[in-house]
């Protein structure tokens, strides 16, 4: 992951508003973006909550602080706070700095004292602590007492290499709080997958200031991940480290950051995620109806989440009538409309269909069940041409097909649509079938309904089911779409992929249209009429 200036400046507000209380921003003189971000820090960042802090390495051996450049350009950050980190395990002293142990205890206590004198804050960070305190305890305390005798507002034990259990973190900590008066931190690396159970460990025993990241990104297998630290530090600790008001903000940081940093999103990641607080099994949902906790550990609102109740071939009744409630819709569990619903919904996932991603789709078929989906406009007739041409390279070379570099496909489409008992037809081209067909009902349906103009395809997701059929399987389209202010899914499933593609397209157009409370032009029919005259893909040889 890389992030510019600019993207590391909008994370620092983002992190500041949650009310982190410190933001490590990077070691200056390291590389040319820390640099340029702690300049311009100075001059735009104005936290609130939050005091910057900028990182390095204690002094390099055999040479004075004063004369050392790497606390120079940590200086010359003008931080509040200041972080350091210095070698704790034997291992590192010996073959990694090739240096004494006595001189290894002098790099520490004189770089943090030569800081703290000239900056109010400084935290310094016991790297290999956990690997230094099991082959010598003895020396990785004397690491710590070092630094705290020069001066250091905090010692935090980090558990670089990510490979400790939580009892043996816990043990130590335990230890060191017991020997140490200077308040004691928690660094841990997700390498076993323990990062966060190893931070709760390390603050049951004592540790006061935790250090992670958004979302776990991190070197190797990732850092601690303050997104599933805090809330259960809150939530389950009792731990008053933010409001309640800030706690709700978690989602929105989390999904910010992984924008930011073009990352896709963590479906399953623990309080945050879409699938966090989402419920299938009719028994889960009848009893989270009742009564919530029966299967949420935590509110989902507490953390910026919500719930999702999902439909599928598993659901109940109970699952219609609270999905539907989420849409805005009114449903009688025990009505003959959502035993209706609840077959049809059965029998369209047993052909493929899939509504847990595609809500839009299912509040047209209870749309559709109670006789009120609109028919805004019907398909009269279709046909996408796609056609194979010399690629202008090719002919620019004299090359002819046997070298296999004609490959230039058009392709268009040419559709009519009747709207209000008037026809219109329209022929479009576009790079490839389903983008030439959707051109093609773009041109027509937007004179109709104007509302549709904001419309716009943002994903397309394309799913072979498994029949054994290879080629001619049948497909799941899924279509993401959006007006601007709110996004929305649609599924089509058919053996050809152009039918399966328009069915979602439809679907996400009139669900735009529904949404609006757009009337239908001309007549005013409640039934959707399928299409009638599809003609299969032509691929001819120019």
């Amino acid at each position: 992951m890389a992030l510019s200036v600019a993207d590391k400046l909008q994370i620092a507000r983002l992190i500041d508003e949650l009310g982190i209380r410190f933001i490590e921003g990077g070691w200056p003189g390291s590389n040319p973006r820390d640099q340029a971000f702690f300049d311009e820090a100075k001059k735009s960042l104005r936290l609130t909550n939050a005091k910057l802090t900028a990182f390095g390495s204690t002094r390099r051996a055999g040479i004075r602080p004063e004369q050392d450049g790497n606390l120079a350009m940590l200086l010359a950050a003008e931080t509040p706070a200041l972080t350091i980190f210095g070698k704790c395990w034997m291992l590192h002293v010996t073959d990694a700095l090739r240096i004494s142990a006595q001189e290894n205890l002098e790099l520490i206590h004189d770089s943090v004292r030569y800081l703290k004198e000239r900056v109010g804050e400084v935290i310094f960070d016991a790297e290999h602590f956990f690997d230094g305190y099991a082959d010598d305890p003895e020396y990785a305390l004397k690491c710590l007492q070092a630094a705290a005798d020069g001066g250091a507002d905090y010692l935090t034990l980090c558990e670089t290499n990510g490979g400790a259990l939580p009892e043996v973190v816990e043990a130590a900590v335990r230890y060191v709080v017991a020997k140490l008066g200077t308040p004691i931190g928690i660094h841990t690396h997700n390498d076993g997958e323990l990062a966060v159970a190893n931070t709760l460990a390390g603050v049951r025993a004592g540790a006061r200031m935790v250090q992670g990241t958004v979302n776990g990104i991190g070197e190797r297998c990732g850092n601690a991940n303050l997104v599933s630290i805090i809330p259960a530090l809150k939530l389950k600790m009792g731990f008053d480290c933010m409001t309640d008001a800030q706690l709700k903000q978690l989602k929105h940081l989390s999904r910010s950051v992984d924008e930011i940093a073009n990352r896709t999103p963590w479906n399953a990641q623990p309080y945050v995620g879409q699938s966090a607080f989402a419920h299938k099994g009719g028994v889960h949902v009848d009893a989270v109806k009742k009564n919530s906790r029966t299967y949420e550990h935590v509110a989902p609102e507490s953390v910026g989440n919500e719930r999702r109740i999902l439909v599928s071939d598993l659901s109940g009744r109970v699952n219609l009538e609270m999905k539907a409630q989420e849409l805005g819709l009114t449903l009688d569990a025990k009505s003959p409309e959502a035993r209706a619903i609840l077959e049809r919904l059965k029998e369209l996932e047993n052909r493929g269909y899939q509504f847990e991603t595609a809500a839009a789709s299912f509040k047209l078929l209870v749309d559709e069940a109670f006789g009120r989906r609109p028919c805004y406009f019907n398909l009269r007739d279709l046909s996408v041409n796609v056609r194979i041409s010399d690629s202008p390279a090719a002919q620019a070379r004299g090359l002819d097909d046997q070298a296999g570099l004609r490959d230039t496909f058009d392709t268009t489409a040419s559709l009519e649509i009747e709207v209000g008992g008037e026809l219109a037809r329209a022929t479009a081209q576009g790079n490839g079938p389903v983008h030439a067909m959707d051109q093609g009902l773009r041109s027509l349906i937007d004179k109709f309904y104007p509302s549709l103009e904001d419309v716009r395809l943002i994903d397309y997701k394309v799913r072979v089911l498994s029949s054994g059929s290879g080629t001619g399987s049948f497909v799941r389209v899924l279509i993401q779409s959006t007006d601007g202010d709110e996004v929305w899914d649609t599924v089509g499933v058919n053996h050809n992929i152009i039918h399966a593609s328009w069915d979602a397209m439809v679907d996400a157009l009139e669900y735009k249209l529904v949404k609006d409370g757009v009337t239908p032009q001309g007549e005013r029919t409640t039934q959707r009429r399928r299409v009638s005259s599809v003609h299969p893909v032509a691929i001819a040889k120019s």
